[in-house]
């Protein structure tokens, strides 16, 4: 065994498709969908709602979609910038620290790069799910993940986890950059737009289950960081970014994106925003996605195609995506300090 004993550092992202074919969008669709922290009600009924209706009505259109994101080269943009962000990370970090990259649904599966961190030793182990603010289907589902597979290890090194990062400067400060490189005051509004969640999901963190959230959330939430709330980090990105840019209250929107099923999940939803917006006469619209460390399908395609054609149908005039962290040094400077943070 080496007496020189490296600090691991785990890096874990939600997933990607191995291949954008049908079969392949299936198998990915079918493992995060049965997360029960994804889609939170009884094994039974998440059965049949994933396996006999969403995975058999979207998998092949889903498919056709992330061809059209997908580089003959460099595949998933997903993965792509992933994998630049792992190896930026190591040589920050260097020889001290061996820095690994999972994925939560598909491959590489976080139980694999686990047995091979087991093999190394490790002084200790970080855990950075790859999601700025944290919900019990994002970085709960990884956190909770990785403690399973861990309790069977019969050495266990040092294990702490980065819950949520939703107002690290450095991350702000390169985000704001983005944002400023296409000439925020040439756009009529700026829209927030984060990952949506079902509305029961954010009352799920008190235990006692006393806690009912509204559609909307709470002006509190809205207003002040809350560490277990979601709704109440996407705002608190969202200000940061904003103050960082120069940019009042009234001229951004907070909104949420991707809605799954009929339950009622957070709003306002992304959709309902550009209704809104294209009826008060708004024709230009810069729009963040902080949900995303990494651009993938739901920037690319879901922002850059399926809402800017929607805005334009409704007379708006154009819909610019900010570019994610992607590969920006300064957000490599973030990951090394969350890293390197007690």
């Amino acid at each position: 065994m080496n007496n020189q004993r490296k600090k691991g550092v785990l890096l874990v992202q939600l997933g990607t498709p191995d291949a954008p074919s049908a079969p392949e969008v299936r198998k990915y669709l079918t493992e995060f969908l049965m997360d029960g922290r994804v889609i939170d009600i009884p094994v039974l009924g998440r059965n049949l709602l994933v396996k006999a209706v969403i995975v058999p009505k979207r998998a092949a259109k889903s498919a056709e979609t992330y061809a059209t994101i997908w580089d003959e080269v460099n595949g998933s943009p997903l993965m792509y910038y992933s994998k630049l962000q792992q190896q930026m990370l190591q040589e920050q970090l260097g020889e001290e620290y061996h820095v690994e990259l999972a994925m939560r649904y598909q491959n590489p599966s976080i139980s694999s790069v686990l047995k091979k961190m087991e093999g190394m030793f490790l002084e200790s182990i970080k855990v950075i799910p790859l999601f700025p603010q944290y919900a019990s289907a994002t970085s709960g589902s990884v956190i909770d993940k990785v403690m399973e597979i861990m309790r069977t290890w019969q050495y266990i090194p040092k294990v702490s986890f980065v819950s949520s990062f939703c107002e690290d400067d450095l991350m702000i400060e390169t985000y704001a950059e983005h944002g400023m490189r296409h000439d925020v005051d040439s756009f009529d509004h700026i829209l927030f737009s984060y990952h949506g969640l079902p509305v029961r999901q954010l009352g799920k963190v008190d235990p006692t289950g006393g806690l009912k959230c509204p559609d909307t959330g709470c002006d509190a939430c809205k207003k002040a960081t809350n560490p277990f709330c979601y709704l109440s980090q996407c705002y608190a990105t969202s200000r940061a970014i904003a103050a960082k840019i120069g940019i009042s209250e009234d001229k951004y929107t907070v909104c949420f994106q991707s809605r799954l099923g009929k339950t009622p999940w957070i709003q306002p939803y992304t959709s309902d925003a550009l209704h809104d917006l294209a009826n008060k006469g708004v024709k230009k619209l810069l729009v963040f996605s902080p949900a995303f460390v990494s651009d993938c399908i739901e920037t690319l395609d879901e922002i850059q195609v399926e809402y800017a054609n929607e805005f334009k149908e409704l007379g708006g005039e154009k819909v610019v995506m900010v570019e994610s962290l992607n590969d920006d040094p300064r957000w490599i400077q973030s990951l090394k300090r969350l890293v390197l943070s007690n």
